[in-house]
């Protein structure tokens, strides 16, 4: 009995993607960032804790929602023909049981900031419950995947100031136009199973156009992230570290440039060191102020 529960964690553990933690950082560090930009600096260990697993677990319920919606596709895709449930080693029911306790436990960390984050909690899981359909009628759902991946931003606000300033908007528009970069990238992966299946994505809807949209994705992200900082006077070493994300995002357009499957996934799972570039520098910025 021992083996076999080990056997089911493991598939557990697989079903949310606990050995590819790049998805749950691409979460994170934008989270943060938005809590260090709310709290104008430090922002204490109760909110960091209850942000940084709260991600980890929002993120891990929607990959079990995910995998359920799209289990029929998956199938059909190279990349995703093994996952748990679209090979039947998970149940439906058991995926979406896993999912909605990991998101129960999520919603207990809210309950401890206060009633505004609790109100943005509930439309942050609406759309991550939205987000797996989006798929079938959104010509780009990589847009609807940013909205998703930046609740935690006025989130991070709400449980700080106990409200969402206009600042939040540069912030969110921001990541959101980072989150299209990189699942762009991500979606030329898998384009050509896609096209066949009749999935939609940015990847085929950008068409030729799908580097440049990249390139210029990332660049909107880092140049609004940018006035974000300079107007709460972070200094050089943010703008250095912004300097270098840019540079990253300058390798990723090497690796994708040819849309070579393994480099365009490669570009996709390095993105999280991109995220904490510019993270590092906003808490060496408040630091340095």
């Amino acid at each position: 009995m021992a083996a076999a529960a080990r056997g089911r964690l493991s598939l557990y553990l697989d079903l949310i993607r606990w050995n590819r933690p790049a998805g749950w950082l691409l979460l994170l560090w934008p989270t943060l960032g938005a809590l260090w930009f709310a709290a104008d600096g430090w922002p204490g260990w109760h909110l960091l804790w209850v942000f940084v697993l709260g991600t980890f677990l929002m993120r891990s319920a929607g990959c079990c929602i995910n995998d359920v919606a799209d289990r029929d596709f998956d199938r059909h895709v190279k990349r995703t023909a093994q996952r748990p449930v679209t090979s039947g080693a998970v149940s439906v029911k058991e995926a979406l049981t896993l999912g909605a306790l990991l998101a129960l436990i999520a919603f207990a960390l809210v309950l401890t900031t206060n009633r505004l984050t609790i109100v943005w909690s509930f439309a942050a899981l609406a759309i991550t419950l939205a987000y797996p359909f989006a798929k079938r009628f959104v010509s780009v759902p990589q847009a609807v995947l940013g909205v998703a991946f930046s609740f935690g931003i006025p989130m991070a606000f709400a449980a700080v100031q106990s409200a969402v300033p206009a600042f939040v908007v540069l912030l969110l528009v921001g990541n959101l136009f980072w989150v299209l970069a990189y699942d762009t990238e991500y979606a030329m992966v898998d384009r050509d199973d896609d096209l066949k299946i009749g999935m939609k994505t940015s990847a085929i809807t950008f068409a030729r156009f799908d580097v440049v949209a990249v390139l210029l994705s990332y660049a909107v992200f880092l140049v609004l992230w940018t006035i974000a900082g300079a107007s709460r006077g972070l200094g050089l070493v943010f703008f250095t570290a912004v300097a270098v994300a840019a540079a990253q995002a300058v390798w990723h357009w090497r690796l994708i440039r040819l849309r070579m499957r393994n480099d365009c996934f490669k570009a996709f799972r390095l993105n999280h060191w991109l995220g904490l570039t510019v993270f590092v520098g906003v808490v060496a910025g408040y630091a340095l102020r």
